[in-house]
């Protein structure tokens, strides 16, 4: 039967969702760590199960679809919908994955925000550093003393 491939997809979606709050809790840690060496790859492993969850999504949208023509469902039903239009134990295991998925979608939602948050707070310190070097900074010599200097052009590297 159609249900237990979309059972078995939602399985593997709440697995996927889970991979991906651990990844976006890695990805705080080092934001919150202030060492971004390891930031584009944290981003990147983030990026890598993104994808992997919309090629689930794509799956069971189809496997739903087939599931909703043997309930005599329209296409593109909700996962509530399926469920009532289900049998047991179908209908409590659909209604388990769904309080799952809001579950996690909640967990997911809040970690990436408080990462955006690290991610601005980041930025604003090293836009605040930046300034503050003005257009007379004071540096040093080859030779180690300090040297007030006028206007002079610097280089930074942006993906910091």
């Amino acid at each position: 039967m159609s249900l237990a491939a979309v059972s078995s997809t939602l399985w593997r979606e709440r697995e996927l969702l889970e991979l991906l709050l651990f990844k976006l809790e890695e990805e705080q840690l080092v934001l919150a760590s202030a060492r971004s060496r390891w930031l584009a790859r944290a981003t990147k492993e983030v990026e890598m199960v993104l994808e992997e969850v919309r090629r689930a999504e794509l799956l069971r949208a189809v496997q739903v679809d087939a599931a909703a023509a043997e309930l005599g469902l329209p296409a593109g039903p909700s996962l509530r919908e399926l469920a009532e239009a289900s049998e047991e134990p179908w209908r409590s295991l659909l209604l388990e994955h769904r309080q799952a998925f809001l579950t996690a979608t909640a967990e997911i939602q809040a970690m990436a925000e408080s990462n955006r948050e690290l991610l601005a707070t980041g930025f604003r310190a090293t836009r605040e550093a930046l300034l503050s070097l003005g257009d007379n900074a004071e540096t040093y010599t080859a030779a180690g003393a300090p040297v007030t200097v006028g206007r002079y052009s610097r280089l930074f590297n942006e993906a910091v």
